[in-house]
């Protein structure tokens, strides 16, 4: 059997609802890993945000920020941060709307703006974090690989229009992800590829969120967990069971790739 890459979303998908990897999920990466194939956690978390499932489920290499950074043996491969003068002035625009503005490096993040907390407070805790510290001079002493915007759908076409150097993806009903434009999980997932000589038709993706149709699209093939919306599921080759249910377990039994 050919090496395959398999490249795996963190929430709603590594992680069931009770935001922890399932047992049957663990022996499914471990048996990956002992067979040779070369396993890649995609999320849209920082390294900070990611690190302790990464801890949990053994794995060395991983895609963070939605694609603006990537690690092979824990060591960084792909860098691609936001330009900084069209983040300014998104800084200012956004402040202009009272939209609160969060900026992640690799390893820290912090909010840049205060005018709603409970929005910001909202999104953050959907995913088991809570919001961090206002730093006011976080932009002018960081790299900065990604940020969040915290608005509604209302404004979604004003901040696309006044921003095309970046791309947004809305990843909950009041909060977007805002990465350099081009970038994805799905291209970093393909540069990787050909860093260690993985064709595309021997990528497999699993994915849950919005984040995650450029990747289900791009691979080889494209798992959709049982618990995606079904615009999700229309981008991948196959659904499998939800996150509680041992979808990425049962996916890769259907592959043949674990027993």
């Amino acid at each position: 059997m050919e090496r395959k890459l398999i490249a795996l979303d963190i929430d709603g998908t590594l992680l069931s609802s009770q935001r922890k990897p399932l047992d049957s999920t663990i022996k499914a990466l471990k048996a990956l890993r002992d067979a040779g194939h070369l396993v890649i956690i995609a999320t849209g978390r920082s390294r900070l945000l990611a690190g302790e499932v990464i801890h949990q489920l053994g794995c060395t290499n991983y895609i963070i920020c939605n694609g603006s950074a990537a690690f092979l043996d824990h060591e960084q491969v792909y860098k691609h941060t936001l330009d900084r003068e069209a983040l300014a002035r998104m800084i200012d625009f956004a402040g202009e709307r009272k939209v609160d503005i969060m900026l992640f490096g690799l390893d820290s993040f912090a909010r840049v703006t205060e005018y709603n907390g409970d929005k910001v407070n909202e999104a953050m805790a959907s995913f088991g974090q809570a919001a961090p510290e206002y730093q006011k001079d976080y932009f002018g002493q960081h790299e900065v690989y990604q940020a969040c915007a915290y608005y509604d759908k209302s404004m979604d076409q004003d901040f696309e229009a006044a921003f095309p150097e970046f791309r947004i993806v809305r990843w909950h009903e009041n909060s977007v992800d805002i990465i350099p434009n081009p970038g994805s999980k799905a291209q970093t997932i393909l540069a990787l590829a050909k860093k260690v000589n993985i064709k595309p038709e021997n990528i497999i993706t699993f994915g849950d969120g919005n984040n995650d149709i450029e990747m289900l699209n791009l691979a080889g093939t494209g798992v959709a967990m049982g618990n995606a919306a079904d615009h999700v599921k229309d981008a991948a080759n196959i659904v499998t069971d939800t996150n509680d249910q041992d979808g990425i377990y049962k996916a890769l039994r259907k592959l043949e790739l674990v027993h």
